[in-house]
């Protein structure tokens, strides 16, 4: 059986009389006075099909029969339409094929869901996600999540990268997330660990004269879950030797340029916007900081420096700053809206949220009474107050700051209804992280990236000399409209410190033997200078489909609750599995 001479997006008006033999899905069906018309859908997209019952009877009669979603082939005559119902929307909107001959291949059962309107149940579209992916949206999802790898592979090859998979089945090490276990049937009381990421494995690809990987790599992380991110992701995973953060810049840069060129048609401009993570914080207090909104965070500390306000001074005398921002326009803020800015900031480590309204000419506020004269033209200045603003503080110290402000912030552009055109794109390099950070809950510090990150070469004596805070990383992340896409660094090279840094960590020299004894081991065999980057594959997706959540771009994701409704995965496997892997069940049934 030929079960197709054309897809359904390939008829022009040059195939007028010419004989076809078309596959799919009825998409939706007709019935004009007897006269039949069938929209055939495919992965390509749609033709119309017509079904004359004074022509070829036996054929029509079937196809009254038919409803969304039968599954059937069809062969006929191309045609043009009638004039005036031509469709300029469609590819094949002039033309239509006349069928001869029709044979259904599959009866479908009525759909849980029609699929020519937006479904707002998650969960039902998941569990019948093989319908889901079938409406035009979703399937055009696909389409350009497979034309961007393909785009990530095509540069990468162009520029010397080998593809080299890594193992899904290795070891567990302490990296940041939790990792998710596989036991060891041959090996009793062992586990495997999926990858957090090819992290080790690129480095050891380095000590092994590779010099440029990647891979698109499937990585597991055992998190809570929202919207971008799931259980299992994918990324572009780059690794390459004798290389500086420079030459990282310049390659993801090429990178993007074709990949939209590719994906939307145009060109970007590079080199892409540079910001350190001190400035990112101070002025938007985020590390991934959506710069096409102007509201910014100010510094006002120095005009509350001798300040009789005793919230403010009290902060600064105590260290900490005290910082402003000026929502432009939001004074029409209600009493309610208030007080849900002032919980955010409690949520967030405040005290709360101090504000001024300029309304009518005059500041409203209870903490206007505590400003000099001289204080709030300061700060009319420094803020450019105007008729309409709201004035938005923060006081305490300057990581608690930068955080609730950051949140603030991008809530207050909410409220403003600040419209942007949907294709408009901001890139930004965020550097400078720091290296490492305290965790008081844990009384220890952890490594803001990973523990393979290097130190800045002028920041080395403040690891030696134990100024662990002070000391930055040689890592990037690159932004794009306030969505972090991807994550790397120079990594150490060096035996002597990668172990400095370890014990920096709370690894022990008996631990790091156990977890990194490999890595270190290669590390005194001469390998070279190496660094690298991961994309965020999904989000990037995400991000060129317009698409609200990373869910939409992968086939088959996991919901808010990390299961898989349509096979209904995890489940309950059998005892004797549990038993062959020596396992036993805590779960009470």
């Amino acid at each position: 059986m030929n079960f197709r001479t054309h897809n359904c997006a390939a008829l022009r008006t040059e195939d007028i009389g010419k004989s076809a033999t078309l596959s799919g899905w009825v998409s939706s069906r007709r019935d004009h006075g007897g006269v039949i018309f069938i929209d055939l859908r495919d992965r390509e997209g749609l033709t119309q099909v017509v079904f004359r019952p004074e022509e070829y009877p036996a054929v029509a009669e079937t196809a009254h029969l038919l409803r969304d979603e039968d599954v059937i082939l069809v062969t006929g005559k191309v045609a043009k339409r009638l004039e005036g119902t031509e469709n300029s929307k469609l590819a094949t909107g002039a033309v239509e094929v006349v069928a001869e001959e029709m044979t259904v291949l599959n009866k479908a059962d009525v759909l849980p869901f029609p699929l020519d309107e937006k479904i707002a149940n998650e969960d039902l579209r998941l569990v019948h996600r093989y319908l889901d992916l079938r409406r035009p949206t979703m399937a055009a999802n696909l389409r350009l999540r497979h034309r961007v790898i393909k785009t990530v592979r095509d540069v990468l090859d162009g520029e010397g990268f080998w593809e080299i998979e890594t193992p899904i089945l290795s070891k567990s090490t302490p990296e940041g997330a939790r990792d998710f276990l596989v036991p060891s049937r041959l090996n009793p009381g062992t586990f495997y660990a999926l990858p957090q990421a090819p992290q080790q494995y690129k480095q050891l690809l380095m000590a092994a004269g590779g010099e440029k990987y990647f891979q698109i790599a499937r990585c597991f992380r055992d998190e809570d879950l929202r919207a971008d991110r799931q259980p299992e992701f994918t990324q572009a995973d780059i690794e390459m030797s004798f290389m500086t953060a420079e030459d990282i810049f310049a390659l993801i840069e090429k990178m993007f340029v074709a990949v939209f060129c590719e994906a939307w048609g145009v060109e970007i401009t590079t080199p892409f916007c540079r910001m350190t993570y001190r400035e990112a914080m101070d002025r938007f207090g985020s590390d991934k900081p959506d710069t096409r909104y102007a509201q910014e965070i100010v510094d006002v500390g120095d005009v509350f420096a001798a300040s009789e306000f005793k919230v403010f001074r009290g902060a600064l005398d105590g260290g900490g700053v005290v910082r402003a921002l000026n929502a432009k326009g939001l004074a029409k803020i209600t009493t309610g809206q208030i007080e849900e800015l002032t919980e955010m900031a409690k949520q967030f480590g405040a005290k709360g949220l101090a504000f001024i309204k300029c309304e009518n000419g005059e500041w409203k506020s209870p903490i206007v009474k505590f400003f000099s004269e001289v204080e709030k033209a300061a700060l009319q200045e420094r803020l450019q107050i105007e008729e309409g603003d709201l004035i938005l503080f923060g006081a305490d110290k300057r990581e608690v700051v930068c955080e609730v402000l950051g949140r603030v912030r991008l809530r207050v552009v909410e409220m403003l209804g600040i419209q942007h055109d949907p294709r408009r794109l901001d890139f930004l390099w965020v550097v400078d992280f720091p290296l490492l950070a305290w965790r008081e809950e844990e009384q220890k510090w952890n490594a803001v990236h990973h523990p393979f990150t290097r130190p800045k070469a002028e920041d080395i004596a403040l690891l030696e000399g134990e100024k662990f805070g002070e000391v930055r990383a040689e890592a990037y992340d690159i932004v794009l409209n306030g969505v972090e896409i991807g994550g790397g660094s120079v990594r150490i090279h060096e035996a002597n410190l990668q172990a400095k840094m370890f014990s920096v960590l709370g690894v022990d020299e008996a631990k790091q033997a156990v977890m990194f004894g490999h890595l270190l081991k290669a590390f005194r065999f001469g390998t070279p200078p190496h660094g690298g980057i991961a994309l965020g594959l999904d989000r990037l997706v995400m991000l060129l489909a317009h698409a609200e959540s990373i869910r939409d771009v992968i086939a088959f994701p996991k919901n808010n609750r990390g299961v898989e409704l349509m096979t209904a995965s995890p489940s309950v496997v059998d005892f004797k599995q549990l038993r062959e892997l020596y396992i036993a069940s805590t779960k009470k049934s």
